[in-house]
C-alpha cells in the first residue's frame, strides 16, 4: 500500500509539471526527460498494481490451504479418537472373551470327566452283569436251563422261572424240587452284595378260583412273596436287598389266547439290579453348567 501511494504521487507531481510545461518556457531536452520519467513511473506503478494482485491472489490461496488443512487435521484428530475407543473396547471384550473361553473349557472339562465317570461305571455294571450271568447258566444243568431263562437288558439281570417248575396250578408254595434251582440263583446273588433284588409274580388272564385267593392280584403276590422268603429263610440272602411284588396277569410276554402263550405269561421273575446309589451319587457329581 505505501508503494501505491509513492507512486500516485510521484505521478501526481509528474502531470503537474507537464502542466506546468504547457504554460511556461522550457526546454525541449528538459520537457523530454520529464516526459520519459513519467512513462517509466506510469510503466513501475502498472508493474506494481499486478504484483500486488498475485500477492493477494496468493494471500488467500494460502488462507484457503491452510483452512483446509486444519479442517482435515479436525477429521483426521475425530477418527483418531474413534478408533482409539474402538480399539479399547476390543480389548475389553478380548479379556472378558478370554474369561469365557477359560469358563467354557473348565466346563467342557469337567463334563467330560463326568462323562468318564458315567461311563466307567456303566462299563462296571455291564461286566459284573455279564459275569453274573455266566455263573449263573454254568452253574445250571441241561435240564434246569429248559425252566430258566436267563438275559441282561438295559443294564439289569433278568432270570425267568417257569411256572411249572415252582408251583402247582393255583398255588403259591414251591415245589421241592424247585429248591435245587433257587439255592443257585441264591449263591450268585449273595456274591454280588451291591445289587438288589426285586421278585416279581405273573399271571395268566385266567380267573382264580381258590376260596384263600380273591384274584391273579393275589396268587402273583403270593408266589413272588414265597420266593423272597425262600431266599431269605432257606439260603441266607439278605432281607434288606429283597423285594416281593405281584403283577398279576398285567405284564404280559405272550398272548392269551391259546394254552402255549398263556404259559410263558405264567412266571416269576428275580431281577437282579445294580443299587441305585452309586448312580445318585454321580447324578448329584454332575458339573454345574450355571
Amino acid at each position: 500500500m505505501k508503494l501505491t501511494s509513492h507512486l500516485s504521487m510521484l505521478l501526481v507531481a509528474a502531470i503537474a509539471a507537464g502542466a506546468g510545461l504547457t504554460t511556461s518556457c522550457v526546454s525541449k531536452s528538459k520537457y523530454t526527460d520529464l516526459q520519459s520519467r513519467y512513462d517509466s513511473l506510469q510503466a513501475s506503478y502498472a508493474e506494481s498494481q499486478e504484483s500486488l494482485g498475485a500477492s493477494a491472489s496468493r494471500a488467500q490461496t494460502l488462507d484457503q490451504l491452510l483452512a483446509e488443512a486444519r479442517a482435515r487435521n479436525e477429521e483426521l484428530r475425530k477418527d483418531y479418537d474413534q478408533v482409539q475407543h474402538t480399539l479399547n473396547r476390543a480389548l475389553d471384550q478380548n479379556s472378558q472373551g478370554n474369561a469365557n473361553i477359560s469358563k467354557l473349557v473348565d466346563e467342557i472339562n469337567a463334563s467330560n470327566r463326568y462323562i468318564q465317570q458315567l461311563v466307567a461305571a456303566k462299563s462296571r455294571s455291564d461286566s459284573l452283569n455279564l459275569v453274573l450271568t455266566s455263573n449263573l447258566t454254568r452253574s445250571l444243568s441241561g435240564p434246569e436251563l429248559k425252566d430258566v431263562d436267563v438275559k441282561v437288558l438295559k443294564g439289569v439281570v433278568y432270570i425267568s422261572l417257569a411256572d411249572n417248575m415252582l408251583f402247582k396250578s393255583g398255588s403259591y408254595n414251591i415245589n421241592p424240587q424247585a429248591m435245587d434251582i433257587l439255592g443257585k440263583i441264591a449263591k450268585i446273588i449273595k456274591d454280588y452284595k451291591d445289587y438288589s433284588v426285586l421278585v416279581e409274580g405273573n399271571t395268566d388272564n385266567v380267573p382264580i378260583s381258590k376260596t384263600n385267593i380273591r384274584n391273579n392280584w393275589d396268587l402273583s403276590a403270593l408266589r413272588a412273596s414265597s420266593v423272597v422268603q425262600a431266599l431269605q429263610d432257606k439260603f441266607g440272602v439278605d432281607p434288606s436287598r429283597l423285594t416281593a411284588g405281584g403283577r398279576g396277569e398285567y405284564n404280559p410276554v405272550a398272548s392269551n389266547s391259546d394254552a402255549e402263550g398263556r404259559q410263558l405269561n405264567r412266571r416269576t421273575q428275580i431281577i437282579i439290579t445294580p443299587e441305585l446309589n452309586q448312580f445318585l451319587e454321580l447324578i448329584d457329581k454332575a458339573p454345574d453348567t450355571d
